[in-house]
């Protein structure tokens, strides 16, 4: 397994897989890798020859509050786990190596970007749209396989695929979870034992979403309001949105078309914030 820091090394290595006939896959982090990250790169194995992990801390879709400084940064042990999954090659940039200097390009998905937690996160999906815009043009990729969990980064990112035209196949993997059923996410490291616990009221509220839906409801409102009902029961928690929305625009429905919408939640627990999703 190859490491590379630059650009130029990158695509170095990539036009040697090229010539040697591999298709490309990639999937991008921002390191500190679980079981979740290791699912994303064992599918762009099922799909592609030749596999890339980026490990970027992307600085632009961190607010001025948020937790850049401290998001767990955690390489050796990142690097130790794309080995044994089999990837092919790690692309660990630097903010001054990848930014260039003086930069004022940005790329601004329009409508996806604002509700949820762009609402709550301003800035944040441009950044996202723009590292990724960024990382898709250095890696040029056949395939790209992003996690579930991240549905509105999702729908981000596909809408841009389409609208730039990107030749890139974007693989949407389902969420790996917690053996308590929290969806896995470096940030869960944050969380004590006890707090992972009473994070198990996310997944119930989204549990009690399904069953309604499959009980023949489709009353938007009052799915989201089973499931708010179910998260207060944990005095913990304090929900940020729960709501019901096309999982392609990211709009908020009266009425759920089964398969096409999906209930996405955001709630802190302390200073902890988590997002999970269901389809319904």
């Amino acid at each position: 397994m190859q490491v590379v820091q630059t650009i130029p090394a990158l695509r170095a290595a990539l036009a040697q897989a090229r010539a040697a006939g591999r298709t490309i896959g990639f999937v991008p982090t921002m390191g500190c890798l679980h079981a979740g990250h290791l699912a994303l790169l064992t599918r762009a194995r099922q799909e592609a020859t030749f596999n890339v992990v980026s490990i970027f801390v992307n600085p632009t879709q961190f607010g001025p509050n948020e937790d850049f400084s401290r998001y767990p940064r955690t390489f050796e042990a990142d690097r130790t786990a794309c080995e044994s999954a089999g990837a092919d090659l790690i692309f660990a940039p630097t903010p001054a190596d990848f930014y260039p200097q003086g930069a004022a390009t940005w790329v601004d998905v329009e409508g996806l970007s604002t509700g949820l937690c762009g609402e709550f996160r301003p800035g944040h999906f441009r950044g996202v749209a723009t590292v990724v815009a960024m990382l898709f043009n250095a890696v040029q990729a056949d395939v790209a396989v992003f996690g579930q969990k991240d549905l509105q980064q999702l729908a981000v990112i596909r809408r841009m695929v389409r609208d730039l035209h990107f030749p890139v196949r974007i693989i949407a993997h389902e969420t790996i979870r917690e053996s308590n059923g929290v969806a896995m996410s470096s940030r869960n490291r944050y969380l004590a034992a006890e707090d992972l616990q009473r994070a198990t009221a996310i997944p119930a509220a989204l549990a009690e979403a399904r069953r309604l839906v499959a009980a023949g409801e489709t009353e938007a409102a009052r799915i989201r309001d089973a499931a708010l009902a179910c998260l207060t029961k944990e005095p913990a928690l304090r929900p940020q949105y729960v709501a019901v929305v096309d999982q392609e625009t990211m709009a908020p429905v009266t009425q759920v078309t089964p398969g096409r919408c999906a209930l996405a939640i955001a709630c802190h627990l302390g200073n902890t914030r988590l997002i999970d999703n269901t389809v319904l």
